[in-house]
Order: structure tokens, then C-alpha cells, then sequence
């Protein structure tokens, strides 16, 4: 399984992985081994946010089976899962730690994306001049 981290700097687990656009590449073997693979560094075009209109297009992170981030919404979930990626919040911090809760843990995410009802970040648009009161990150 390979698994990608959102981490803008490549040392911690980063958020809003809509415009992040480096991620550190894990793999993890069958018996659980888990070993650094690559670093994707991505043109601003190509953050997951831009690319949202083709999804039919191919993408470097389509090599990941999984993305953890330490924040998106329910439009970064289903999008993802429309590539075949699972996508899941992490609270650690470190990279290989956020790895290893997801393996012990499995998918976390965020609540509006668990309850559609629910009031949260449950909308797909770009947060240049966001107007929906979530802060505009």
C-alpha cells in the first residue's frame, strides 16, 4: 500500500490538502514495514484543489492508495474516492506517526463528511475570497 502525506515543508503533516502541493510517499509493506518512498513537489496547477475539474486526468497522487492530511472537507473526501484513494485526517504531526495510526486505526473523517447534515466544511470551492464563514484558510 503506498500512502501519501500532505506536508508542505516535507518534515510535519500539513493541512488543507486542496492546495497542498507536496506530499511525502510512504510504502508499506505486508508485514507492516513502513518505508519513506518518494517526495512529490507540485506545481501550483496541479494542487488537488486546480485539478478538481479532471478528475478523468491522470495525477502524480494517483499512485497513492491513501492520503492523510491534518484537515479537508467532504469534497476533498469524495473526491478523492472518485480516484479510488482513501483520504483521512490525522492528528499527529510527524509523517511516519500519522502512518501508523491510520494503519491501527483506519480512515478518519471529518465530520461532515461522516454526517452530511452536518454543519462543517462540506463544500467544494477554491477559498481565494472564501465567503462561507469557515476562515478562508
Amino acid at each position: 500500500m503506498k500512502v501519501a502525506v500532505t506536508s508542505q515543508n516535507f518534515r510535519t503533516v500539513t493541512g488543507h490538502a486542496g492546495k497542498t502541493r507536496r506530499f511525502l510517499m510512504f510504502e508499506v509493506g505486508e508485514d507492516g514495514a513502513l518505508a519513506p518512498l518518494d517526495r512529490i513537489d507540485l506545481p501550483k496547477e496541479m494542487s488537488l484543489g486546480a485539478v478538481k475539474d479532471q478528475e478523468a486526468a491522470p495525477h502524480p497522487i494517483d499512485a497513492a492508495d491513501v492520503v492523510l492530511s491534518g484537515s479537508f472537507g467532504a469534497g476533498f473526501a469524495r473526491r478523492m474516492a472518485r480516484r479510488g484513494i482513501t483520504a483521512s485526517l490525522s492528528s499527529e504531526t510527524d509523517p511516519e506517526a500519522a502512518v501508523r495510526a491510520y494503519l491501527a486505526h483506519g480512515p478518519v473523517l471529518p465530520a461532515d463528511a461522516r454526517d452530511p447534515g452536518a454543519p462543517g466544511h462540506g463544500h467544494d470551492h477554491d477559498h481565494d475570497g472564501c465567503n462561507c464563514g469557515c476562515g478562508g484558510h
